[in-house]
């Protein structure tokens, strides 16, 4: 059988698992097992189970239970809360500064946590009440919120980048120094169309009767800064090559633990078992879809639908700028109906080759990659985010937190506009860290 027609066939019954509910995990298990014994027969089952085994045999793959742990933690306690009251007091004398103030805090949060429904659910349940108490719109107030929680996946330590390093087998080190500047660009474009916006409506945070001294500012950043001095040394032991992600998260897990415990008083054991029971519960969904996503691509591979695929493509004689268009039109489609961890798994080990031999750098496909999906968690049918944000705040119903992110996603499009104009964006700082990439 035709590799490309054979590879629209598997398409097709992926996405029907899907839709019938299946958990991503077993669609990917269950298409490529089936397909699998349509091809080899039952000797097919002798393979199963070693590509599932060695597709989790990465040692990499422990910095993510570590990085979970660390987010788990920051989101028991009050960190967040601390870090919107935080930049409450220092902007609040800035017009549209409750905006301001909520997108910064879910950049922070985002670092922190590296989750981007836990971003939107730690800020929004502080930030959407206060804004709509001041008169901002609630389309405003929860749009900002579900846009600015997409920074989870791009702001390092990032989840996504990891498994994407993983799949592509690309320094995980260099991918989170790529992510740093555009995620801080997406920040900047989010507060720019914030103020440019609450200048246009008149919008303002100030409330006349409330005023911070200095003290009242500066007493608020204690609780805070320890936790960003965890963000600051664990990547600062990446980019310096004094330890692996697993050893850097490994540690930076144990010290965030040892934070909640001495500074919020997060010590009785149910509150840590809370702790180590949530970090548990995505440890094993991200690794089941990782080792489905394994067997997943041994059979893509196996059948040479992945490389039917890329000689297919290649025979087309695409210039590279018409190919880029193509792929981050798949990507974002893609991101509208699956998660970002299954986007990833399933296409980066076809479509990084097809970028590279256009002449295009996969670290920063995979920031471009990243972009993409942010775009899929506020867009439906799958957008998490949107879900989060309305569970937060039920009265506000899906189409209203949609049409207030529509600027945000716009925003988006610019970001991976300027990405693709301006590659050195996501490259400069990798280079000049770990040098120039061989």
């Amino acid at each position: 059988m035709d590799p490309i027609y054979l590879g629209v066939v598997a398409a097709v019954t992926l996405v029907v698992l899907l839709m019938t509910g299946m958990p991503v995990a077993f669609a990917l298990g269950v298409t490529a097992v089936t397909f699998l014994l349509i091809q080899d027969g039952v000797g097919a089952f002798e393979v199963v189970a070693e590509t599932l085994f060695a597709s989790l045999d990465e040692f990499a793959l422990l910095s993510i239970p570590m990085f979970l742990v660390m987010g788990s933690a920051i989101a028991a306690s009050r960190a967040g809360a601390d870090l919107y009251e935080a930049l409450d007091r220092w902007l609040h004398k800035v017009p549209g500064g409750l905006l301001v103030s909520n997108i910064g805090a879910c950049g922070l949060f985002a670092a922190l946590t590296g989750s981007s429904p836990a971003t939107c659910a730690a800020i929004g349940k502080m930030g959407i009440p206060e804004m709509r108490k001041r008169g901002y719109p609630a389309s405003l107030a929860t749009g900002a919120i579900a846009a600015g929680g997409t920074l989870g996946i791009l702001i390092p330590p990032s989840i996504t980048m990891i498994v994407y390093g993983i799949a592509t087998e690309t320094s995980i080190g260099r991918l989170f120094a790529a992510g740093l500047l555009p995620g801080l660009m997406l920040v900047g474009l989010f507060i720019a169309w914030s103020l440019i916006y609450a200048n246009i409506k008149g919008y303002r945070f100030t409330d006349e009767n409330k005023h911070y001294s200095l003290r009242e500012k500066f007493e608020t950043l204690p609780k805070v800064l320890p936790f960003m001095a965890i963000i600051v040394l664990v990547l600062w032991a990446l980019y310096g090559g004094v330890a692996t992600p697993s050893e850097a998260s490994g540690v930076g897990a144990m010290v965030c633990i040892l934070l909640v415990v001495l500074i919020y008083r997060v010590w009785r054991p149910s509150e840590l078992w809370k702790i180590m029971s949530s970090a548990t519960r995505e440890s094993v969904m991200l690794m089941m879809i990782i080792g489905m996503a394994g067997l997943f691509s041994y059979m893509m591979s196996s059948l040479y639908i992945t490389q039917g695929i890329a000689e297919a493509i290649a025979a087309k004689d695409l210039s590279p700028w018409v190919l880029l268009l193509y792929v981050n039109l798949f990507l974002l489609v893609s991101g509208f109906f699956l998660p970002p961890v299954a986007v990833i798994l399933m296409t980066s080990p076809a479509l990084v080759p097809i970028i590279i031999q256009a002449g295009f750098d996969p670290i920063w496909f995979g920031v471009m990659l990243t972009l993409n999906m942010e775009i899929g968690l506020i867009t439906p049918p799958v957008g998490l985010n949107l879900y989060v944000i309305n569970g937060i705040v039920p009265d506000v119903d899906l189409k209203t937190v949609l049409l207030g992110a529509l600027p945000f996603m716009l925003c988006m499009v610019l970001g991976i506009g300027l990405l693709i104009l301006f590659p050195q964006i996501a490259l400069w700082l990798p280079d000049v860290l770990m040098g120039p990439a061989l």
